[in-house]
């Protein structure tokens, strides 16, 4: 494998809606809009595709040797404190020297918890919001 730069997996829960998903492949095209040399998958933990079994081993077989995963989730939950763990324990053994990290959930980032305290107070509010 050559080197490549550390890939970004978004990581989401997934719906039986197929349009709930169209945030966060909005959030993916733009990522990959701006950083166009990372590799970058978005994935569910259930109910779409690919999972994340499947985007991992994706990005390897592509040549990615680390990768960051970016919950986005709201906060820590089972989904983030033990199902990704374990999914990612299980593509470590799948692919040894594999090397993930693991991004905070959305409230954890002081960033966007500002963002949240703004538009709840108005501060964004478009012309014909609902």
């Amino acid at each position: 494998m050559s080197d490549s730069p550390e890939a970004v997996v978004f990581f989401c829960h997934g719906s039986p809606d197929a349009a709930w998903r169209e945030p966060f492949d909005a959030i993916l095209a733009e990522f990959r809009a701006s950083h166009p040399d990372r590799p970058a998958a978005l994935c569910f933990l259930e109910r779409m595709r690919p999972t994340l079994p499947e985007a991992i081993d994706d990005l390897v077989a592509g040549g990615v040797k680390a990768m960051r995963v970016v919950p986005l989730f709201l906060a820590p939950g089972k989904h983030t404190r033990l199902d990704l763990p374990a999914v990612l324990d299980e593509a470590r053994g799948r692919w040894p020297g594999l090397r993930v990290s693991v991004a905070p959930t959305l409230a954890e980032d002081a960033a966007l918890r500002t963002a949240i305290v703004a538009r709840a107070a108005g501060a964004d509010d478009a012309p014909g919001s609902p």
